[in-house]
């Protein structure tokens, strides 16, 4: 028996044992975890420095991957926030009695085993144990190699607290990080429920092209803003600076700033605060025109067709100037990856026609797209963004880490010939 299938068969196991649990228990587990997460805050740097060692720091991932006593204090309160949310499994989603007496009941259940395959994010295998056990589901964790180091560190402290709970300590496990593993996971059919990718276009893409496990597809975000005629200046450029700089490196953040053609002149000012943060721009030639005196030389470039449908998860971003919403609506529905989208306007018609013809998982009006996050949706975590339509669209939390059956009970009936 290979690795994986060991794996696998403990998995299977633990997810049996976990079905018993009651939610009070498992309540108790994550809050125990989390207690231990800040106890142990310098032992998972030290694991996570040994990461950061091997990356440089110019690399894009180097934020992901970077842990702080800050960023582990409010992952230990993400998992509080999810123990304290009420359980979703075992909810009654219908109930109907038929004619001929037979009572139906839709009732939420686990999926079983989910494989969730992410890069250089360890605080992800701290948000997927913590959904995942709430919603009785055992989690199987492929992370990238660049955070071995953390995620194994991760994954012990978490096994050992379930231990101190008489749990089975495989309802969470840490996959070998090489490539050969992804593959062996995608095609584990009937042996995993679910495969969640988190990370790039181009991980999604690989689990996409090679999966035989049903997926959901999470995580690249290319994100639009667009700055309408209508769009009031001060939040303009409060709204932009804050979704593209507040963190570059994450799925939520500001890839390209659309303006109206008759506001060009508030250009210099929409991106002014960008330039405190070094944000280099790519700007189409009305705008570049515009931006020339008023911006400094050496951020700014002009765009070409790379610059648009670019998850830039760095510190640069594109300017397209349009003459209409709906050739706003154009060049979105053309470049986006479906994730979060934004207009500016004080015009209720305008923002009623962008959000309802905008195809994305989240929508946003006068506000910053880097609120797509499921704590900041009150979910108290998430697997991930979803940008597809099946299942699951946008945030994925407890409720969606459950599927559903069907409970039918009768007193004798059979169905007539």
């Amino acid at each position: 028996m290979n690795t994986l299938s060991l794996i696998l068969a403990q998995a299977k196991t633990a997810k049996h044992s976990l079905n018993r649990l009651d939610d009070g228990t498992i309540r108790q587990v994550l809050v125990s975890v989390a207690i231990e997460t800040v106890k142990q805050t310098n032992a998972l740097l030290d694991a996570n420095q040994k990461d950061l060692n091997k990356m440089d720091k110019s690399d894009p991932k180097y934020d992901r991957l970077k842990l702080t006593e800050a960023r582990i204090k409010a992952i230990a309160q993400d998992m509080q926030n999810v123990a304290e949310l009420p359980s979703p499994v075992n909810e009654v989603l219908l109930e109907r009695k038929l004619s001929n007496g037979l009572i139906l009941k839709k009732i939420s259940v686990p999926f079983g085993i989910i494989g969730i395959i992410y890069e250089a994010r360890p605080n992800v295998s701290f948000d997927v144990f913590s959904l995942c056990l709430k919603s009785g589901n055992v989690c199987l964790l492929k992370g990238g190699s660049d955070a071995q180091y953390s995620n194994t560190a991760i994954v012990t402290l978490i096994q050992t607290v379930l231990e101190t709970f008489n749990i089975d300590p495989h309802v969470i496990s840490l996959l070998s990080p090489e490539r050969e593993s992804t593959l062996e996971l995608l095609h584990a059919v009937g042996k995993v429920d679910l495969i969640i990718p988190r990370g790039s276009q181009g991980l999604i893409e690989f689990v996409r092209d090679n999966a035989r496990v049903p997926i959901i597809e999470t995580g690249a975000g290319i994100c639009h803003t667009y700055f309408d005629e209508y769009g009031d200046v001060t939040k303009g450029a409060s709204i932009i600076n804050n979704a593209k700089t507040r963190r570059v490196s994450v799925c939520n953040a500001l890839d390209c700033a659309i303006i109206h053609r008759s506001r060009l002149a508030d250009l210099p000012r929409l991106v002014s605060a960008l330039a405190l943060s070094n944000v280099i721009i790519y700007a189409d030639e009305p705008a570049f025109e515009v931006l020339q005196a008023n911006y400094p030389e050496h951020l700014l470039q002009k765009a070409t067709e790379a610059s648009y449908g670019t998850e830039f998860l760095d510190y640069k971003i594109a300017i397209k100037t349009v003459g209409s919403i709906d050739e706003a609506l154009l060049h979105i529905d053309h470049y986006s990856s479906k994730h979060s989208e934004a207009i500016i306007s004080e015009n209720e018609e305008r923002i009623a026609l962008f959000q309802q013809q905008v195809d994305a998982a989240c929508v946003y009006a006068n506000s910053s797209t880097a609120f797509t996050d499921g704590a900041q949706f009150g979910m108290g975590a998430e697997i991930g963004i979803s940008t597809q339509k099946l299942h699951a669209r946008g945030p994925m939390a407890l409720q969606e880490m459950t599927t559903y059956k069907w409970l039918i009970s009768g007193n004798g009936q059979t169905r007539p010939k």
